[in-house]
C-alpha cells in the first residue's frame, strides 16, 4: 500500500475517533442527567407513599373516633 493512502486512512480513522469520544461525551452526559431524573422521581415516589399512607391512617382512624350522626 502506498504511504499517501496509508496517510489518508490514518486520518480517517483519527476524524471518526475523536467523532466517536464527542458522541461518547455527549451520551455520558445524557447519562448522568437521567440518572439525576431518576432519583428525583424516585425521592418523589417514597414521599408520595408517605404522604398516601398518612392520609389512609388519618381516614381510618378518622372513621373510628367519629360518633356516628344524631339521627341514628
Amino acid at each position: 500500500m502506498e504511504i499517501a493512502a496509508l496517510v489518508k486512512r490514518i486520518e480517517r480513522l483519527e476524524e471518526r475517533s475523536a467523532y466517536q469520544d464527542q458522541t461518547i461525551d455527549e451520551l455520558v452526559e445524557v447519562v448522568n442527567e437521567q440518572r439525576k431524573s431518576i432519583e428525583d422521581l424516585r425521592r418523589e415516589s417514597v414521599r408520595l407513599k408517605e404522604e398516601l399512607q398518612q392520609v389512609e391512617e388519618l381516614a381510618i382512624n378518622g372513621e373510628q373516633q367519629e360518633p356516628p350522626p344524631p339521627h341514628y
